[in-house]
């Protein structure tokens, strides 16, 4: 990360490799992994002693204060460079959520403290390279989503014209209308009791052949169309994965660049040292001769 000042005299340097260090990043990690083990035990308060769930809930802001020193040495060293970085921004928003009172107003947003455990997919570099491809296949999902939901529309509007005018119960509440449908389809999508909870029920109150048109939207739903996502996926991690393997060798090469470097210049100080040599051995030679002589 961007330092906050070019002046490497100060102060800030010093901080920033502590905080920059295995060690303190294994610290949070480790506190991040502790603190949702707690927050998971705390789920059974009712079941628990009190004095355990007092415990409990003082380690938990504990390790809340914790994060956000942490933020605040960051914000520190970094100044407005912190917030040039995404994943700044999520931690940030995540702990000044942790921060907020517990009251019965902010309920929901102090449930929402266990997205700290979202912090790993920054810290840990794997789970980062991850998080990261998947991002960057979130353009090609909108437009798979976008497929998706035109095909959904269209299967829904023919579901709800040829199954929805019906005198049973079960099959109007599935396909009584463009959203019953809809939702109905989205199970059929699913297969989540696809057979027997809708498929069954059309074909029992006169549709026999209803059953063609739920294999065909399956088949162009959920083995073509959701397919493309996981491929979609699949590319992307693929392409973080060969971007990792060319920034390596580009290191390795680096490395081998530096080292051969290194060699010439050392193979060349040899060369004027053995020239050296020669000069002191031919002097030499001649002071011989000349006594010699």
């Amino acid at each position: 990360m961007d330092r906050a000042t070019l002046d490497y005299g100060t102060s800030n340097s010093v901080l920033e490799r502590e905080i920059e260090r295995p060690w303190f990043r294994h610290f949070i990690i480790i506190l991040i992994v502790i603190n949702a083990v707690v927050l998971g035990v705390l789920t059974y308060h009712k079941f628990l002693p009190p004095g355990l769930v007092v415990a409990l809930e003082v380690f938990d802001r504990a390790v809340t204060w914790v994060f956000a020193v942490e933020i605040l040495l960051k914000l520190f060293v970094y100044r407005f460079q912190f917030f040039r970085a995404g994943w700044n921004w999520f931690d940030f928003v995540v702990i000044g959520v942790s921060m907020l009172p517990g009251g019965a107003g902010f309920s929901v947003l102090r449930a929402m403290r266990v997205l700290r455990v979202l912090r790993l997919l920054h810290i840990i570099p794997m789970m980062k390279r991850i998080t990261e491809a998947l991002m960057k296949a979130l353009p090609g999902m909108g437009a798979i989503f976008a497929v998706l939901a035109l095909v959904t529309y269209v299967a829904a509007v023919m579901a709800t014209n040829m199954f929805g005018d019906t005198t049973d119960p079960d099959v109007a509440v599935l396909f009584g209308d463009l959203p019953k449908s809809a939702y109905s389809l989205f199970q059929v999508m699913t297969m989540d009791g696809w057979r027997f909870e809708v498929v069954q029920k059309v074909i029992d109150d006169g549709n026999p052949y209803a059953w063609i048109f739920f294999i065909i939207f399956i088949f162009i739903a959920s083995f073509a169309i959701l397919n493309l996502f996981i491929a979609l996926v699949v590319e992307a991690l693929a392409s973080e994965q060969k971007a990792l393997i060319e920034e390596s060798l580009e290191e390795i090469e680096g490395e081998i660049e530096g080292e051969l470097d290194q060699a010439g210049d050392q193979r060349r100080e040899m060369v004027r040292l053995m020239m050296s040599m020669r000069a002191e051995i031919a002097e030499l030679k001649q002071m011989v001769a000349a006594r010699d002589a």
